[in-house]
């Protein structure tokens, strides 16, 4: 889910198809939108060499999607050993159940709700399959269940939601939260500083290689958000639709409605710390 500036006239770098890294390949969903930018990415990752693959993120209830992500992992000569989700949104999780059907897999996740076994995933778990590690990393603020994977042997972190490829993401308020998600942010740039993250593999959008600059952007981006917003309510602005009017005039339209739930967590956000009135 993005709050991409509209950028009339000017290309857009794209979606990553195939192989991306040594060990991550994506399999784009036919999920094209405002809020999904190209589609989902769907991760398939695998230590070279192993006859096993993890599925990251399998998509939305899509079966023409399912089934190519299930012949990529075919080709390359593997099986699915497992899938894993970043977070329970239908265009990332919704595929999930007939993918395990097609696979014969679990699926681990942060919220039960969306768990198939009966193994889920915590902050600090380390998942290996087929040789392959991933670090669990806790990233609440998208949405409560939000987590990302660090894929150390290649300095690439999944993201899901939490940083996209391009254009930034939704706090979706109430679950989501924007004191959460700032720490998942600091959390995130904690690793390309302590152990060698340099690139993002997103939910949606692009790859980005320079994962620090990437995060260091995101972080400036909400506190300049969280200003204007501070400072429509000093002006008067109370309602979420008129702040949102004022503050993301740059935002293409079509995302308001989702640009009204990163209003509420900030205004949320505000309250809490004091900087504005409490809500009447």
């Amino acid at each position: 889910m993005t709050e991409t500036p509209a950028q009339p006239g000017r290309p857009l770098p794209s979606a990553p198809q195939g192989q991306v890294t040594e060990r991550a390949a994506c399999v784009l969903a036919p999920n094209p939108s405002p809020m999904t930018l190209d589609g989902t990415n769907t991760w398939i990752l695998a230590e070279p060499g192993s006859d096993l693959a993890v599925v990251v993120d399998p998509g939305p209830s899509d079966e023409g999607h399912l089934y190519r992500v299930a012949e990529a992992v075919e080709r390359s000569g593997r099986r699915v050993g497992l899938t894993l989700l970043t977070h329970g949104h239908d265009d990332h999780a919704a595929g999930a159940g007939r993918f395990a059907e097609l696979t014969g897999t679990d699926v681990r996740a942060l919220d039960p709700a969306f768990r198939l076994g009966e193994e889920g995933l915590a902050a600090g778990d380390v998942v290996t399959t087929g040789g392959l590690e991933l670090r669990v990393v806790p990233t609440p603020g998208h949405t409560a269940d939000s987590l990302s994977f660090f894929l150390p042997a290649d300095g690439a972190v999944l993201t899901g939601d939490t940083v996209l490829g391009r254009g930034t993401t939704v706090v979706a308020h109430p679950d989501g939260r924007l004191g959460d998600y700032l720490d998942s942010l600091r959390r995130l740039r904690a690793l390309t500083v302590d152990d060698g993250a340099h690139t993002v593999l997103p939910g949606h959008g692009p790859v980005l290689r320079d994962a620090q600059g990437a995060l260091d952007y995101y972080l400036v981006h909400r506190a300049k958000r969280l200003a204007e917003v501070e400072t429509a309510v000093e002006n008067g602005l109370l309602a979420p639709a008129e702040i949102v009017a004022h503050v993301y005039a740059d935002v293409d339209r079509a995302v308001w409605p989702a640009a009204e739930l990163s209003v509420l967590a900030q205004l949320a956000y505000l309250r809490e710390h004091g900087l504005v009135d409490p809500a009447p």
